[in-house]
């Protein structure tokens, strides 16, 4: 009997045996020497960037600002304190780019950097599409 045959035998085709054991004496080190442990790289990977805080106010980018007063958009004190309580909430649930609505005004912003992207009136609102953005506030 051949090899190839023994091993038909005793394993169907098609299935490849897996490596082999590793040699006694051997140990794993888990985890490998000088890696950070699985512990730190869970914490940092589920730490809130600084970014996210509500002592950051939002910003308008210039083309925000463009938008706003070309359509003769106005937001109060008010409408501009909850879209930062609100940015605050989308971000503690993950959000990453979101979409508010404030009365009449829908903006684009980017919660990472806190900045308000773009605005729209509800004139230019309609039949309009609004792309790359996770979530969906009103305000």
């Amino acid at each position: 009997m051949d090899g190839n045959n023994e091993v038909n035998r005793i394993q169907p085709p098609g299935i490849i045996p897996g490596p082999a054991p590793r040699p006694v004496g051997r140990p794993v080190e888990i985890p490998p020497s000088g890696a950070p442990s699985f512990r730190s790289v869970l914490d940092n990977a589920t730490a809130q960037p600084s970014s996210t805080t509500s002592n950051e106010p939002l910003r308008f980018s210039a083309h925000a600002m463009q938008r706003l007063e070309s359509r003769n958009i106005s937001l109060t004190a008010d409408d501009v304190k909850k879209m930062n309580v609100m940015a605050d909430k989308a971000a503690a649930k993950g959000a990453k780019n979101s979409l508010f609505i404030v009365r009449d005004v829908a903006m684009v912003v980017s919660i990472k950097n806190r900045t308000v992207i773009t605005a729209v009136d509800s004139e230019s609102m309609k039949e309009n599409v609004f792309t790359n953005i996770d979530s969906a506030a009103i305000i």
